[in-house]
């Protein structure tokens, strides 16, 4: 017969005592055992890529959590504690993440400290020094990366036998067991993807890449099958804090993040760091000609697509919802249900769909309308375009939200309106419009917060475009979020810094934009 021991606990609340059965303790301390060799196992793969700071994060929350979970105290937290973690994780974090990356330069060229980089740099002189050793070589990059844009390894197989695994960090033994040998060459290696002649010759970045070995020197390709391990011809004067090539007498000097000629004649080397430029960003945002007009110009359609978007939605589904709340109508159900189907579809089916029919050729608008209008190729035409199919993929859900808020309006008022000999216009201005205002008032603000960031319907149906012919980085239709999105990603040279620095204002001004529409919608709740 299975036991049915049971525990009793004192009420924490002033409740009669509560009786908690046995498998109830076995399974919050199954949970809770579980929880901290999880926090355990990505605590140690944190220490593995070197991330102290949240190795000690994971571990405080793990200390948090038993606190709050193996004792009975703080019942209030033990609801709370899910939902702070998630908080922090997800909406405070990026947000510092983001302020803290908008004040550097991280971006392109500028990815590593100044030690990793200056390494890389000394790695890239490596010139082949008479007896040196070689290896066969095979280049990969980890499984499941691009082949074409994933970080470089090298698979290499000494003249014994010995295999290794050589990256921008350093050198490292490959069990045997892991590879499969032809020839003296690696063919196949557990966790990585070897790049075959094709692939490896359009690797641009393959004839400067050197895996770094202890004693100062480096390991360099010597074509697609072999490499070779050399002396560098740069040398590091950490004290005077320069850099002199050997062979060149060419001495560098750190300016702006980079090794630059001392003389000023000639390139810089070709791997800057990573430093703090304080408001630098912000600087460039708003004095650089080029980025503060596109800026301007930007930041104001940004604002009239994310009202026009919110005004003809609401408009559009609140008239809808009037309509459909008249009880004189039949098949009222069938007709909302309808109404609710473009909200069922996929944004981006939607999205390419719209985009279609805007075709000049060939779109059916075009077709139907005899008109001849170059939806996507003119500034004014795509600006049309989006605030059309936005108010296509919005209406459906103002309409949702007004039908419900129109359910629950007091009928007495509106009865007393009608006694009163109030018209229909009349009703709707002053009684049902005030009402409704209530209820969507702080909706309408989070749909203008989220129609400001639509980040998706411009990437899917215009991605900015167009453009003019002598800036290719600033559209015609561009949101400040895919504007900033084509700093940070676009390109070839993507700079994370200037892209958070946007990123920043953009929350900035929807912060500011949104707190009067809140303090608003305070003063309706008195219409109440």
């Amino acid at each position: 017969m299975a036991a049915t021991t049971t525990t009793r606990e004192e009420s924490l609340t002033g409740l009669p005592p509560v009786t908690t059965p046995w498998w109830a303790h076995v399974a919050k301390w199954g949970l809770i055992v579980l929880g901290v060799v999880l926090a355990f196992y990505v605590a140690t793969k944190l220490a593995d890529a070197g991330h102290t700071l949240a190795v000690i994060g994971v571990a405080f929350v793990a200390m948090c959590g038993l606190l709050v979970y193996g004792t009975r105290r703080a019942v209030p937290a033990k609801y709370l504690f899910f939902g702070v973690v998630l908080l922090v994780g997800l909406q405070v974090w990026p947000i510092v993440y983001t302020a803290a990356t908008s004040l550097t330069n991280y971006g392109q060229g500028h990815l590593a400290s100044k030690e990793d980089a200056t390494r890389q740099d000394i790695a890239y002189s490596v010139q082949q020094v008479a007896g040196s050793p070689t290896y066969t070589l095979s280049v990969a990059v980890k499984a499941g990366q691009d082949i074409n844009t994933g970080d470089l390894y090298f698979l290499l197989t000494d003249e014994k036998g010995q295999t290794y695994v050589g990256d921008k960090s350093g050198l490292k033994p490959l069990a045997k067991d892991t590879v499969t040998v032809q020839a003296g060459k690696i063919v196949k290696a557990d966790g990585y993807t070897t790049l075959n002649l094709l692939q490896a010759n359009k690797r641009k970045d393959l004839g400067q890449f050197a895996v770094p070995t202890k004693d100062g020197g480096g390991i360099k390709a010597s074509g697609f099958a072999a490499a070779y391990e050399g002396k560098p011809t740069l040398v590091w004067d950490k004290k005077a804090d320069t850099i002199t090539d050997t062979s060149t007498k060419q001495v560098y000097v750190a300016k702006d993040a980079q090794w630059v000629p001392k003389s000023g004649e000639g390139q810089p080397l070709p791997v800057g760091w990573k430093e703090n430029v304080g408001l630098d960003n912000f600087k460039t945002i708003f004095t650089d000609d080029t980025i503060r007009g596109g800026f301007l110009k930007i930041f104001i359609w940004n604002v009239a697509f994310a009202a026009l978007s919110v005004l003809t939605t609401f408009v559009f589904g609140m008239l809808l919802a009037l309509l459909l709340n008249d009880a004189r109508i039949r098949g009222r159900g069938i007709y909302r249900s309808l109404l609710i189907l473009p909200y069922a579809v996929p944004v981006f089916v939607s999205a390419l769909v719209w985009g279609s029919m805007f075709n000049q050729q060939f779109g059916l608008i075009n077709n139907l309308t005899h008109l001849d209008i170059d939806w996507m190729g003119s500034a004014w035409g795509a600006r049309a375009a989006i605030l059309i199919t936005n108010l296509w993929l919005g209406f459906p859900y103002m309409f949702i939200v007004c039908t419900g808020a129109l359910q629950s309006l007091p009928g007495d008022v509106l009865e007393a309106a009608k006694i009163d000999g109030a018209s229909a216009w009349r009703t709707l201005r002053s009684v049902t419009g005030p009402l409704l205002l209530v209820a969507v008032g702080p909706l309408l603000i989070a749909s203008f917060a989220f129609n400001f960031n639509n980040f998706g319907l411009i990437q899917l149906l215009t991605q900015g475009g167009p453009f003019n012919s002598g800036n290719a980085s600033i559209g015609s239709s561009d949101l400040l979020i895919t504007y900033a999105y084509r700093l940070a990603l676009g390109g070839t040279t993507p700079n994370y810094g200037l892209a958070g620095a946007v990123a920043i204002i953009i929350f900035a001004l929807v912060a500011l934009m949104s707190f009067p529409g809140f303090l608003r919608s305070k003063q309706l709740e008195e219409v109440n």
